[in-house]
């Protein structure tokens, strides 16, 4: 669509909240405005979701117990299932990605990740494989046995890593593109009670940062794409010093990365904030400069938009989508308007 001043934006959102599922709406890229158009309710609680090549072909996670993922035809204004809803063989997936003509499901409640053949006309196949972690970490409540939190491919595409808040490691698996067999190749350990959630990859595919849910700090670790290892390098916070959200406790949720490496945003719940934090020319080093509000109640997702101009927030408990006009010059962002979605807990950018 390049040239076009419209794109097209989906939103997933949890159905037993009050939620409308996957939503379709408009996109404005002048202004970063989205008008809604549609939606479907046809899998329960699709919290996370996924744009197949082309752009007319949305999977999302159906995160409830038992697990489900589904395939939908976005290439109208409401969403259309396409093909069978497919068990993931697990509970509560949280997320997924695309990898090797695979999809890939990071499953929370079983601690474990899935992997679903992607056919010839987008639908998704019967699970080929289930990896399941092992472990727990020192949080009783929230670590006591594994829980996989993310699934993506890394920026060389030979490898599958999942991060798991429950054992406070990143995983790493091979994928065979021909059975959809998960071959487990390593476990980076983190700092215990950390509780991993999310990570990106810097742009020259050198770096990483695991944002951590249970302390509000990022993780920044060296990515060897050749041995298939990541290696921790330090912790740096999200939050400004002597701020910790009062007497809220803070969750971080989310991290994006520019796609000319310098800058980073991360979004925590409980806060209800965006932290801008610069990089340096080689992504190694990552600082805190800014934080600002996330434009309502517990943003648990941020999503830059293509052209790097416009962050985007899902805010699951105020029940809207807001967006924010990135500075070029200084990485942070300043609201520009929001769009009601009810429950809403992701946002991608077509």
């Amino acid at each position: 669509m390049g040239g076009s001043s419209t794109g097209r934006a989906f939103m997933g959102s949890f159905t037993s909240a009050g939620g409308l599922g996957v939503t379709v709406a408009e996109v404005d890229r002048n202004t970063g405005a989205l008008t809604v158009l549609g939606s479907s309710d046809a899998v329960p609680d699709p919290s996370f979701l996924a744009l197949g090549p082309g752009g007319e072909v949305l999977y999302a996670v159906g995160e409830s117990a038992p697990g489900a993922t589904a395939a939908f035809d976005v290439s109208g204004d409401v969403p259309a299932l396409l093909g069978p809803v497919r068990p993931v063989l697990a509970d509560g997936p949280t997320h997924l990605a695309l990898a090797a003509g695979h999809l890939l499901t990071a499953n929370y409640g079983s601690g474990s990740v899935t992997a679903l053949p992607v056919l010839a006309d987008g639908t998704l196949g019967e699970v080929a494989s289930v990896v399941r972690h092992e472990g727990g970490g020192p949080d009783s409540e929230r670590q006591e046995g594994p829980h996989a939190h993310q699934v993506l491919p890394d920026p060389s595409g030979r490898w599958v890593v999942s991060v798991d808040l429950g054992t406070d490691s990143v995983r790493v698996n091979a994928l065979d593109p021909a059975t959809g067999a998960l071959e487990p190749h390593g476990e980076t350990a983190l700092r215990p009670g950390t509780g991993p959630r999310h990570l990106a990859f810097h742009p020259s595919g050198r770096y990483a940062y695991v944002l951590n849910e249970l302390v509000p700090a990022l993780t920044v670790c060296r990515w060897d794409a050749e041995a298939g290892r990541m290696e921790p390098l330090g912790e740096v916070p999200v939050l400004p010093e002597g701020d910790p959200g009062g007497s809220v406790r803070a969750y971080p949720s989310e991290v994006v990365v520019a796609y000319d490496g310098r800058f980073l945003w991360t979004a925590t719940r409980g806060h209800d904030s965006i932290s801008v934090l610069t990089l340096d020319e080689t992504g190694e080093k990552a600082a805190l400069v800014a934080t600002v509000g996330c434009g309502g109640r517990w943003p648990r997702d941020l999503t830059l938009d293509p052209s790097g101009q416009w962050l985007y927030a899902a805010n699951e408990h105020s029940g809207n989508v807001s967006w924010f006009a990135v500075d070029a010059g200084t990485g942070v962002p300043q609201h520009a308007g929001s769009v009601e979605v009810p429950a809403v807990s992701c946002v991608v950018l077509g």
